[in-house]
């Protein structure tokens, strides 16, 4: 019998297989899988693979709540000990969170399920489960893929239900996840602000109310008010964050903490407090806990309002420093790179503009969010993987754009001091200060004078019989910047 050239390359690369296989076959309750053999994961992870080919990389559950899952399997599998598993089980699985914890094992191709699963999340609770019993298997001696000594579903999920691991993850990852990469960028910004403040209180330029010429503040008045929309989002965002720390586990499937021991949840939430080093604590009810979102749907509520103040900011600096020469041109911001390719010199408000752009995809998440929040049936809700996954990029989004605002444009913000006060000279509204002494009607004439002359309102007072030293007197911006 003869063989072509091309059946021989394939009896080779058979034959290669079966020598070298690039896959070892995994058995649970579902039947058999092949699995990658340079992958941690198992059967289910495969299916979920298999079965939901949707977004790709992008759409991949966000390494944070794969971070948190490990804290909380951590957590659990030290309690268990205490409840009867064997200890160098409990022992293996802690340090296969760790490695996850850590970073060290943690790998996009052992974690690779996208958000659009089973809306418990329930598909990469079994990811996080097979991974850690895999690792452990390995740190015992064991053969990958055997489920011995180590179970994913005996062992490292014991006495926990997707249901209340995977609202537990969430909380966890936001709350760290603003302490770690928002709350700093936050007080970067006030502190800027704040420094701005007084470094700018004794210039006096025009206020502006519907876009139109008003009385006079300070400059450093101007950015205090900044300041102060941010230092009011810092503590809405406390408030909510304080429903975050009450955590549903031990609560199991539907919150009864069914097949749990009496005293594991709050074994459990000892484990996860000590290991995030924040103050976790029982939820009050947790039937509410694992059937609700409303704690995380609070808290993305202020993420959008902090969206919404940084907006204002970025957008009245991004005016104030329009220019250089046609535009309001008060602030001289820092000129990072070129702003036109067809235009030589130009420079643009990249920074706002790129923080503009984050805001308005907060505010869409906002939206998500809320429908994901509001569509819970009964004992549970079927959108966190999707609510988790949206709270997470806004805070990712606001923490690196408020950062990347704050140093590469606040920090290097400089008034423009002539056209500054050029700008105050000109203003109308100086009239204000006339009118506790001549009137609002003689002062209304005077305005409109200098507005149809193109004068100023200095001109058109003297005209109409006022003095100058009256008008001297009772015309100083220094005095219009508060009560009298």
């Amino acid at each position: 019998m003869s063989f072509d050239q091309k059946e021989i390359f394939s009896l080779m690369y058979k034959l290669a297989r079966l020598i070298v296989p690039d896959t070892r076959l995994e058995h649970d309750s579902m039947g058999s899988m092949h699995v990658p053999l340079d992958r941690l994961y198992g059967p289910q992870t495969m299916r979920s693979l298999l079965k939901f080919p949707i977004g790709g990389v992008a759409e991949r559950v966000p390494r944070a709540l794969i971070i948190a899952l490990a804290i909380v399997k951590k957590a659990v599998a030290e309690t268990n000990k205490m409840f009867g598993l064997e200890e160098r089980l409990s022992v293996a699985i802690s340090q296969a969170c760790d490695d996850i914890i850590s970073g060290k094992l943690y790998d996009e191709e052992h974690f690779p399920l996208v958000i659009w699963q089973s809306g418990s999340g329930s598909h990469t609770i079994m990811n996080v489960n097979e991974v850690i019993c895999n690792r452990a298997i390995g740190i015992l001696g064991g053969q990958l893929g055997t489920r011995n000594p180590v179970d994913p579903d005996e062992h490292v999920n014991r006495s926990q239900s997707s249901n209340d691991g995977f609202s537990t993850a969430i909380n966890i990852a936001v709350a760290m996840q603003l302490r770690d990469k928002l709350y700093p960028a936050l007080m970067l910004m006030i502190e800027l602000l704040d420094k701005k403040s007084s470094q700018f209180k004794d210039i006096i330029k025009i206020g502006r109310t519907h876009l139109m010429d008003a009385v006079p503040l300070t400059l450093g008045q101007e950015f205090s008010g900044y300041r102060q929309q941010l230092v009011n989002c810092r503590k809405r965002l406390d408030t909510g964050l304080s429903r975050l720390y009450q955590l549903p586990l031990g609560g199991t499937t539907v919150g009864s903490g069914l097949n749990t021991k009496k005293g594991f949840a709050d074994e459990c939430l000892k484990g996860v407090a000590k290991i995030t080093n924040l103050p976790f604590v029982n939820a009050p009810n947790m039937f509410e806990s694992i059937s609700a979102c409303d704690a995380i749907v609070e808290v993305h509520g202020e993420l959008n309002s902090l969206a919404a103040s940084t907006m204002k900011i970025a957008n009245d600096i991004r005016f104030l420093g329009s220019g250089p020469r046609c535009g309001f041109s008060e602030l001289k911001l820092p000129e990072n790179e070129p702003g036109s390719s067809i235009m030589p010199g130009k420079i643009n408000p990249t920074q706002c503009e790129a923080l503009t752009m984050i805001c308005a995809q907060v505010m869409g998440n906002q939206v998500a969010v809320t429908i994901g929040g509001c569509n819970g049936n009964f004992q549970l809700n079927a959108y966190m993987p999707m609510i988790a996954s949206n709270v997470l990029r806004s805070i990712t989004l606001l923490g690196d754009g408020i950062k990347s605002f704050s140093n590469n444009c606040l920090s290097s913000i400089e008034p423009n001091l002539v056209r500054i006060n050029t700008i105050m000279s000109e203003s109308l509204m100086l009239v204000t200060a006339l009118s506790p002494h001549v009137g609002y009607e003689r002062s209304a004439a005077i305005a409109k004078a200098a507005h149809k002359n193109g004068t100023t309102i200095r001109e058109e007072a003297l005209k109409a019989g006022i003095s100058t030293d009256d008008f001297d007197k009772w015309v100083r911006p220094e005095k219009m910047l508060g009560p009298n």
